[in-house]
């Protein structure tokens, strides 16, 4: 009798740890969420300094007040709410300025959202201004197609879009209107 309980003891015993052991799944990014809301960002960093480098020579310097970290999304992005510095050098390490009120830089697409008072400056002295301004990190492309207007030496050049590689060597400003110079 007693041979009886012990095997069916082992019996439920081994029942239990069986399945426990195949009901566990590697829930390593359910863990990490553990303590974070949804809504919050997983990391903040003041004062945030990145410099971006090409074969040791950077060429570009990101700045922010503010860094809120939301890798934790499934469509992760970097949020600036305070404003973004990003200085451009080119390979004659001339620097070109970037500055808007809030910036939002994702991951997976490489792209950064300029929005509110966006102000670019090149190292040359021409002066873009727009309300919203997209800058492809991978392409090295700023385009946005809401109106922009482009101050360059006498010309002021007003438009309802713009592309340009980074350092404004192929700036192009789009249904252009406004007082420019005509060579004839």
């Amino acid at each position: 009798m007693t041979q009886i309980i012990k095997y069916y003891i082992l019996n439920i015993v081994t029942v239990i740890t069986v399945t426990m052991f195949f009901s566990c799944n590697d829930n390593y990014k359910e863990v990490q969420k553990i303590g974070v809301s949804e809504n919050e960002p997983i990391g903040e960093a003041e004062n945030f300094n990145l410099k971006y480098t090409d074969s040791g020579r950077v060429t570009i310097n990101l700045l922010s007040p503010i860094r809120l970290d939301f890798s934790n999304r499934d469509f992760p992005y970097d949020e600036f709410t305070k404003g973004i510095t990003l200085y451009f050098y080119n390979e004659d390490n001339k620097k070109s300025t970037v500055v808007a009120d809030y910036a939002i830089s994702y991951s997976k697409t490489n792209i950064i959202d300029l929005q509110g008072n966006v102000v670019v400056t090149t190292h040359d002295g021409n002066v873009l201004t727009s309300d919203q301004l997209y800058f492809d990190r991978k392409k090295e492309w700023i385009f946005t197609n809401v109106p922009v207007t482009f101050k360059s030496g006498q010309d002021i050049i007003h438009g309802n879009g713009f592309d340009s590689n980074r350092n404004f060597t192929n700036a192009e400003v789009l249904e252009v209107r406004g007082i420019f110079t005509v060579e004839e």
